[in-house]
């Protein structure tokens, strides 16, 4: 460093590359004094960071004095906003911006009262504070870079690493600006007191102020003022630079009076090197001195088209449009306005925007002196643009990515390095407006990082919200979980039993639920077996139940209940008189449905049971005996039941011989029924047949049974005659009342035939070896169609098309024609399943053979239909009991 200090002692100069020397045409303005303007009507004064870093101190309607701040904040970025002069605030609202876009900003609308009246001043001496107050006065005061950056001062004055090297810039190399040359030749002993103050804050070694070689009156001056400022002569000097533009750039300067370049992406703070302009000097001694908070600025009013071209004193929010009406501006056709120098300013689309803090120009310039931009043609690739760039970049790769918008490729060129000088657009042989190219990928590259900005803003406020509520639910559980704890010790002994008797019954429940949803098992599955009658065999609750695995909680207490029931049912058979009789039965569902009968049957609870048991045992008879015949084709009738079994049809034609077997027992069991249906019916009460009477019915069932074999047509079933197709409801109510009367006359008529059916047995041979063998899947098939039943039939056990209706239908034509015929769950077992010897479970046929459909289209019908199948069962009894006792 102290050989730099050297080199600037002895003035030595260094050159950066590229830059441009255009027309200066500084001498329209720079040969009057530094002049005021008339007030304007009103005051736009843009206040666009209200609501990011600060807040309106002001509302619409309040009287403002001269200087009053109009925002406060406490953000280190927050630039304050003063009032020009003193007035009212008549609008706070959307006003075109002071820009190329003109897109609206808040700004706040000061009409003056004409008094220009200051507010409250406090003067200071700026040796007799510390540097904390010196730098509050700057913030408070809202001092910005006058350069053309603006900067924050406040933060510039602070930095971070130490400074050896104070450049105070002079330079203004624009074309047609002379705001700088101007303030220095009237106010620069002003200027070095700023100089002074900056100094006390950073302590340099060295302090320069550079000034281009075509300004001598400000050289002079501005050396003058230094000799006379107290600072050391060998410590601040001014420095005469050649005019080239743009010498005046922070950077180009650095590297002209120290010979070192500014990094890519870093300050010049990196070096010890701090840049201010001669403005800014000025307004730093004005606010900290004086107390004056940064009001106005000097800008240059030029351009042929102005009448009255010079420097003057612009509040910050005089409108343009006054400031060109008060110096006599006359606009051509086609007339621009331009805020800054032809260099680097913008064309306004209006002219009512507002006087900014880095507002130093306003170029009006005829259309001989800047006429319209010729028409853009294609690049030829001269590399002109590289030579004149002072940052050194690739302008032509810049143009073919910003142009082919892509913005990301730009930006790896470092676009952002750009200055927008516009020394390329200058050079350019094909007229292509570069610098606005760039411009707008600029403004693409900061609109994505904003809203990259805005978005991880975004997110962190989404997880301090997760963060938040998960505290929260933390604090709720811990808190709920002391008040358990306080109550738990405050309960007795009897409260704990109780809450823990509630929790297992919870659990228990909750369990079963989960039992039930893992099985796929619908929990009415266990209702028939729940639902059985008390006196129900104990073989039947295990045979019905040895498909299902049962849950060891959820279903043991309803299988031990089931259990429980059948053992009561076995004791009650085996305490019944006629336990040893072995009746054949076809019964409905309905005989398991726990409604009982219609107060209209007479019958006493013992002819039920009698009757029950009976229509068990000759079922099983049946079975025993089809079951034979299948296996032997033959009348022997002492084969076992682990054959029956095993025995199954094996083809088309066997499963045939059964339906037809089938067929012949429904026919035969109608014609009993018939004969016994007339007995009955002239008789006034059930009377016991004889022996002989029994042994010619039985004939002639077997007679019926073998036509009804060469038919080969199958009795139609009372389940397949549906509730719809019986004329009247009053009718089929006689019909199930005279059926029930018939039952249980046909109830007493069978228990008499037990007593003596030894006499009969040599009758019922014959029949019983004339029948054809039932085929053994028949049961199973029954036992397939019962709501409770759960072994299901294997593949060669399917029904065919031919065979009976399915279970639901006939079980809803059972109930719709016998509802009122029901036994009572506690009157007799259940008919549904009767166990054989082994303990095989054997089910019981949904249907009984009526007569035919076609009979029932009267009550009359209706009635011996029922009456006819009530005595059917009787006689089914007596025909299947004789050739098992025989």
């Amino acid at each position: 460093m102290l050989a730099l200090l050297d080199q600037l002692d002895k003035g030595t100069l260094w050159h950066f590359p590229g830059g441009i020397h255009p027309p200066q045409v500084k001498q329209l303005s720079n040969t009057t004094p530094i002049g005021q303007l008339p007030l304007a009507a009103q005051y736009l004064v843009p206040v666009p960071h209200v609501g990011e870093n600060c807040r309106l101190a002001v509302k619409v309607g309040q009287q403002v004095l001269k200087g009053e701040p109009l925002t406060q904040g406490k953000s280190l970025w927050h630039l304050p906003v003063h009032a020009p002069t003193s007035g009212t605030v008549v609008a706070i609202e959307p006003r075109a911006s002071n820009h190329a876009s003109a897109l609206p900003v808040n700004t706040c609308v000061i009409v003056p009262d004409g008094h220009d009246t200051w507010c409250d001043l406090i003067p200071a001496n700026a040796a007799q504070l510390t540097p904390e107050q010196i730098l509050n006065k700057i913030h408070t005061a809202g001092i910005a870079g006058l350069g053309g950056a603006a900067f924050p001062s406040h933060i510039k004055l602070n930095p971070v690493s130490e400074i050896d090297l104070v450049i105070i810039n002079g330079v203004e190399c624009e074309p047609y600006i002379s705001a700088d040359d101007r303030l220095m030749r009237q106010y620069s002993h002003d200027i070095v007191a700023g100089v002074r103050i900056i100094a006390q804050l950073l302590t340099p070694k060295r302090i320069i102020v550079a000034i281009e070689d075509n300004k001598p009156e400000a050289i002079t001056a501005m050396q003058t003022a230094l000799a006379s400022s107290g600072l050391d002569a060998g410590s601040a000097r001014v420095t005469v630079i050649p005019t080239l533009y743009p010498s005046g750039g922070e950077k180009q300067l650095i590297q002209i009076l120290t010979g070192r370049e500014v990094p890519s992406g870093a300050i010049p703070a990196k070096l010890g090197i701090v840049v201010h302009n001669v403005g800014t000097a000025f307004a730093i001694h004005q606010a900290v001195s004086l107390g004056k908070p940064l009001l106005e600025r000097v800008v240059t009013v030029t351009g042929t088209t102005v009448a009255k071209p010079g420097n003057y004193w612009l509040p910050i929010g005089t409108p343009v449009a006054h400031v060109l009406e008060q110096t006599g501006f006359t606009p051509e056709a086609n007339q621009k306005v331009i805020i800054g120098g032809p260099m680097m300013g913008h064309a306004l689309p209006t002219i009512t925007v507002p006087i900014l803090k880095g507002t130093n120009c306003i170029l009006a310039p005829s259309n001989q002196e800047i006429g319209e931009p010729p028409a853009e043609k294609a690049c030829i690739r001269c590399g002109e643009c590289a030579i004149a760039c002072p940052a050194q970049l690739l302008p032509q790769q810049l143009f073919w990515h910003a142009k082919a918008e892509e913005y990301d490729k730009a930006a790896s060129y470092h676009l952002k390095d750009c200055i927008e000088c516009g020394c390329c657009s200058y050079v350019c042989p094909s007229d292509i407006p570069l610098v606005e190219y760039y411009r707008i990928a600029k403004s693409a590259l900061k609109q994505a990082a904003d809203e990259k900005h805005q978005a991880e803003r975004a997110k962190q406020r989404f997880e301090a919200r997760l963060q938040r509520l998960e505290e929260e639910k933390r604090a709720r559980e811990a808190k709920a979980k002391e008040a358990a704890e306080r109550r738990q010790h405050s309960m007795t002994g009897a409260d704990k039993d109780a809450v823990a008797q509630a929790m297992a019954r919870i659990a228990a429940k909750k369990a079963a639920n989960t039992l039930h949803a893992n099985d796929g098992e619908n929990p009415t599955t266990l209702q028939p077996i729940s639902k059985l009658t008390p006196a129900a065999p104990e073989s039947m609750v295990q045979t019905s139940t040895v498909s299902d695995t049962p849950a060891p909680d959820a279903r043991q207490a309803a299988v031990a209940a089931a259990v429980a029931r059948a053992k009561a049912k076995k004791a009650a058979l085996a305490q019944s008189p006629t336990q040893t009789a072995e009746p054949v039965e076809q019964n409905t569902a309905a005989d398991t449905d726990p409604t009982p009968r219609s107060s209209e049957v007479a019958s006493s609870q013992q002819d039920k049971v009698a009757a029950a048991i009976a229509r068990a045992k000759a079922k099983k008879a049946a079975l025993r005996l089809a079951e034979s015949e299948n296996a032997d084709h033959s009348a022997h009738t002492d084969s076992s039941d682990s054959d029956t079994q095993n025995t199954r049809p094996s083809d088309a034609t066997t499963e045939k011989q059964a339906k037809v077997a089938a067929a012949i027992a429904r026919a035969k069991a109608k014609k009993a029924a018939q004969q016994a249906a007339e007995q009955s019916t002239s008789e006034s009460s059930a009377s016991e047949p004889t022996a002989s009477e029994h042994s010619a019915r039985v004939q002639r069932a077997a007679d019926t049974e073998i036509r009804a074999s060469a038919i080969n047509t199958p009795a139609i079933s009372a389940a397949s005659i549906t509730a719809a197709e019986l004329p009247d409801a009053d009718a089929l109510k006689k019909a199930k009342v005279a059926a029930a009367v018939a039952r249980a006359k046909a109830k007493k008529a069978a228990q008499a035939a037990l007593e003596d059916n030894g006499a009969s047995a040599a009758s019922t041979e014959p029949m019983a070896s004339s029948a054809p063998a039932t085929p053994i899947d028949q049961p199973k098939r029954m036992t397939h169609d019962m709501p409770f039943a759960h072994e299901e039939p294997s593949a060669h056990e399917e029904p065919s098309a031919h065979e009976e209706p399915s279970a639901n239908d006939k079980l809803s034509a059972h109930k719709e024609l016998s509802a009122n015929d029901q036994p009572s769950v506690n009157d007799e077992p259940s008919a549904h399943n009767k166990p054989l010897a082994d303990g095989i479970l054997i089910a019981e046929p949904m249907t009984q053979p009526i007569a035919d459909a076609a009979d029932l289209t009267s009550p009359e019908a209706i009635k011996k239909a029922k009456v006819a199948a009530a005595i059917a069962k009787a006689k089914a009894k007596k025909a299947a009991q004789s050739p098992k006792e025989s």
